[in-house]
């Protein structure tokens, strides 16, 4: 009979994220968005298709985004909201990110109409409730039910004319009529241009459209709620540090990287093991569940020092690690997107040039004059057991 094993020490935590004998199990109750994902596979089926899909996510993609593409898309939707005075974060987040998400997985916006922003939000939120299932506190049933009727809908209404789109694109340039240049930088893109190389059927492919859109959203939406609100908290409590958040990008990323570390997107990596093992006094057998408390293992005073419990942006962080700990993972499964959401922290004599979208969004929202909306309560996500902002009003504008 199998077993279950927690690995909460930080050093061992780290060394099982990086295990290849450790099998990605985190996703099985969400089978039905999350089978034969990139985050699902294992071997060299995992590493054949990871090393395409990277073609994609590299530093000068994410520079690109972040400098050319993002600035606009965030100042669009951030108008209507500067003009009514309010928002809701959350709602904000999912607003602001989902078209970033679809450009870079390749799914197109024909209309661009707020409906359709709308409708592509509510199929993340879903993709993403459903990813996390095991985490669920609703009707699984229920939510599988209208997972699957939503990802016949998402492949109808956007994955197959995108398809379509790319599909004319690469016969243009076998033809010689374009360029390289003159194609899409996305995920389906690289898919479609080497469906040859890879074994992917056609569901296949639309699970993987739909786990790149949830992912690249839920993760930077989640990340940035719980920023905000720590940020909010911190410069509450230390206003002299509220001018550093306007004029110093390094002091906005290292409040970013604190709160990822105390707030992982998942509070635990779940792994089954293909062989015995060892690990932190822990005498494993083949088909043994493994949990790894990222969380735990990411409030680890000997690594974070005595008040590691606690939001520091001022934090030291020991030689060799990054602030926000192990939150996005290590070896195989380390997060893609990691310089889209977080950016790069370059050395304290360089200057910041890649400062994640997470971090621009929380500079720009507190030039705006964001601060917590005293008539209005913010609330927890009820349907999830993770650590979720549901609802996160607050104020712009002149106080």
């Amino acid at each position: 009979m199998s077993k279950q094993h927690t690995i909460s020490d930080y050093d061992e935590a780290s060394k099982a994220l990086r295990e290849r004998n450790l099998r990605q199990a985190l996703y099985d109750e969400g089978s039905v968005i999350m089978q034969d994902v990139l985050v699902n596979l294992h071997g060299d089926e995992h590493r054949a298709r990871r090393s395409l899909e990277t073609q994609v996510f590299r530093r000068d993609f994410f520079r690109y985004y972040e400098t050319e593409v993002f600035p606009t898309t965030l100042k669009e939707t951030l108008a209507p909201y500067i003009e009514s005075g309010e928002m809701d974060l959350v709602d904000f987040g999912y607003r602001v990110m989902v078209n970033l998400t679809v450009d870079f997985t390749g799914i197109d916006r024909p209309l661009k109409t707020p409906e359709e922003t709308a409708d592509l939000m509510a199929l993340t939120q879903l993709f993403g409730r459903t990813a996390t299932m095991a985490h669920a506190t609703v009707d699984r049933d229920a939510l599988r039910a209208e997972a699957r009727e939503a990802l016949d809908r998402f492949d109808e209404t956007y994955v197959v004319p995108s398809i379509a789109s790319r599909t004319e694109k690469l016969q243009q340039l076998k033809a010689g009529e374009i360029t390289e240049e003159d194609l899409p930088r996305d995920v389906l893109t690289v898919l479609l241009r080497n469906e040859d190389n890879i074994d992917m059927t056609r569901d296949m492919l639309t699970r993987e459209m739909a786990f790149f859109t949830l992912a690249g959203a839920h993760t930077s939406i989640h990340t940035l709620t719980h920023a905000m609100h720590e940020m909010l908290t911190w410069t509450s409590a230390h206003p002299e540090d509220r001018k550093r958040i306007d004029e110093a990008p390094r002091f906005i990323q290292r409040c970013v990287f604190e709160s990822i570390r105390l707030h992982p997107s998942s509070p635990i990596a779940s792994r089954r093991s293909l062989c015995p093992m060892h690990i932190e006094q822990h005498d494993i057998e083949e088909g043994d569940s493994v949990i790894i408390d990222l969380q735990t293992a990411n409030r680890s005073t000997d690594m974070f020092g005595s008040d590691a419990s606690e939001f520091n942006p001022h934090r030291d962080i020991p030689k060799g690690q990054q602030g926000y700990g192990l939150s996005f993972g290590r070896g195989m499964h380390a997060c893609l997107g990691l310089n889209l959401a977080a950016g790069v922290m370059p050395p304290e004599d360089k200057t910041v040039d890649h400062m994640g979208t997470v971090a621009l969004i929380s500079q720009v929202l507190f030039q705006a004059g964001v601060r917590p909306d005293p008539d209005k309560t913010a609330e927890k996500d009820t349907r999830t057991e993770r650590d979720l902002w549901g609802y996160y009003p607050v104020r712009l504008g002149p106080v």
